[in-house]
């Protein structure tokens, strides 16, 4: 039996690499009490997750994100800013990074990504504001639109 990966090109290669950790912030998005929209986040260096987060209220705070009207509290914290905050409290540096995030960044996690040095974002949905993403490239952050396959669609190499 041959193996696939030795066909194929580094960017085919870094692209099923961005497709595999994509699922896993949609994975780690499940651990949110968010019930508008789930977002999950995972920073990588050197091929090792450093970090990860996803959207909800800060440490103390219940666990819900919503008020009685359905909208966002205020004090939701994205999965963007839950994971760099995390790693800063850590040994590892960011700088360098990639970022994997279910949903591209707002304006104001886009500021956070561009101080962390983080240097790469991957994302699989695309916000209906895309200030954030206009700013990563003003930057010179690279972004990268990979949108995941419906999972019930038969995939190979994934």
């Amino acid at each position: 039996m041959t193996n696939p990966d030795r066909s194929m090109t580094p960017d085919d290669k870094l692209h099923l690499l961005d497709l595999r950790y994509l699922r896993m912030a949609t994975i780690w998005s499940e651990n949110s009490y968010c019930r508008r929209r789930k977002v999950g986040a995972l920073i990588v260096k050197d091929k090792m997750i450093i970090s990860d987060g996803y959207n909800g209220t800060p440490a103390g705070f219940e666990n819900v994100c919503e008020d009685e009207h359905g909208d966002t509290r205020p004090y939701v914290l994205h999965a963007e800013a839950n994971a760099i905050t995390k790693v800063a409290r850590s040994n590892n540096s960011s700088s360098g990074a990639t970022l994997y995030v279910t949903t591209s960044p707002c304006m104001e996690c886009s500021k956070l990504i561009i101080q962390a040095g983080i240097r790469r974002v991957v994302y699989s949905e695309l916000y209906r504001i895309h200030d954030g993403l206009d700013l990563l490239e003003r930057a010179g952050v690279e972004t990268v639109h990979a949108p995941l396959p419906d999972p019930g669609c038969e995939t190979s190499g994934l």
